[in-house]
């Protein structure tokens, strides 16, 4: 029998961050599953109040667009009050809260103890937030453990969405209860790249015995998009080509090694299909992120279309790229050591079709949205955590 489960999340669709998806498939794979899903978000784009999209309920909360949306804040009044008084009426057999750090998520965890419903949170990071700003970023890491303490009031049982956020929950004195992966659809990624929207080698003009390079994701500092070209230069590669997908602040200086080498492609932002050409395009896929990251969706879609991964042990990096078996990950992302790194991928194809091969079964069996969901429904079915 179906269960009702709601799914919180302080943002979600049309934003495509990794919480947004996140959540987007947990609730189609439970509804799919025959569970009834509500989505309880913030009503950040100005969209209609109460809905249904393809068969999940949502329910968006008056906001502040604090941070131009990226921090929605509650805001209270008639509408507020309105949908508080809807959804105390309601009785879920679970409840979800997606991040720690929002007010969000703490209204959510006093909405289930009211309602009697049990509750989990499920952690997406890895270490504090960071702007680049001393006095910010310890501001910050100050509130997030103010709300952590808050939520903590109401909610006592905590997941990682990989083995480095359960980790992570232990600085604020959180036992994690154990991993509710981040996970991507390995048949529908390799669909889509075996049937491409376009060719990027042949629209590029890259020969097809060159190695091709490519990132996909925030052009940002702590993303190591810009060490990444310099790293590409360092290596000198010979036949080679690094094509990035993505937009952000990196993206004028990004533009400039483009003109300065042809060899560099700015792509721009790319959506699903055309993400799954250019992972289809590439031999290695490339993450030198230092971002605190809980597991980069990224890697897992590169895994999946069985591409060589160069990254860090950032995040649950190590977690897919157990070993050196597996893939290359490096402490962090010195141009120099990211370079060597690239110089031994592109000089050895068994042992980038070897170690992708590895690293696919393992996505197969840990990391898909089936296993995760099926987790999630099981918690359900039992009425929550022991």
């Amino acid at each position: 029998m179906g269960k009702k489960i709601c799914l919180c999340c302080a943002n979600y669709l049309p934003n495509l961050g990794g919480i947004e998806r996140y959540v987007n498939n947990l609730a189609k794979r439970l509804t799919a599953a025959g569970h009834s899903v509500t989505v309880l978000t913030s009503n950040v784009f100005r969209l209609p109040e109460h809905e249904f999209a393809d068969g999940v309920e949502i329910f968006r909360m008056p906001c502040f667009n604090v941070m131009k949306g990226r921090y929605p804040v509650p805001k209270r009044g008639r509408a507020f009050r309105k949908l508080k008084k809807e959804l105390e009426g309601r009785q879920f057999d679970l409840t979800v809260i997606n991040a720690r750090f929002y007010l969000h998520s703490v209204f959510c965890a006093k909405l289930a103890k009211k309602q009697g419903s049990p509750c989990f949170t499920i952690d997406h990071g890895s270490a504090h937030m960071t702007v680049g700003n001393r006095f910010l970023d310890a501001l910050g890491a100050k509130w997030e453990h103010h709300l952590t303490r808050k939520l903590r009031k109401y909610c006592n049982h905590y997941f990682g969405v990989s083995q480095a956020a359960c980790d992570w929950l232990a600085h604020f004195g959180i036992k994690a209860e154990g991993a509710l992966y981040n996970a991507v659809d390995p048949d529908e990624l390799i669909s889509a790249a075996e049937n491409p929207v376009c060719d990027y080698r042949s629209d590029l003009g890259i020969p097809e015995n060159a190695v091709v390079f490519a990132y996909a994701g925030r052009l940002v500092e702590e993303k190591g998009a810009a060490q990444l070209a310099q790293a590409f230069r360092k290596a000198d590669v010979p036949r080679s080509f690094l094509l990035y997908a993505g937009d952000g602040q990196l993206m004028p200086a990004l533009e400039k090694e483009a003109e300065a080498d042809e060899r560099i492609k700015i792509l721009g932002k790319l959506d699903f299909p055309h993400v799954a050409a250019l992972l289809k395009a590439a031999d290695v896929f490339c993450l030198p992120t230092v971002y605190p990251e809980g597991l980069p969706t990224s890697l897992l879609e590169a895994a999946a279309v069985k591409d060589f991964i160069i990254s860090t042990t950032c995040g649950g990096g190590r977690e897919l790229v157990p070993d050196g078996t597996y893939g290359i990950l490096l402490d962090g992302n010195d141009p120099d050591e990211l370079a060597e790194a690239m110089k031994t991928a592109a000089g050895d194809p068994e042992y980038r079709r070897s170690a992708a091969e590895k690293c696919f079964r393992l996505l197969c069996e840990r990391f898909t949205w089936e296993r995760t969901a099926e987790k999630i429904a099981a918690l359900a079915e039992k009425g929550g955590c022991e």
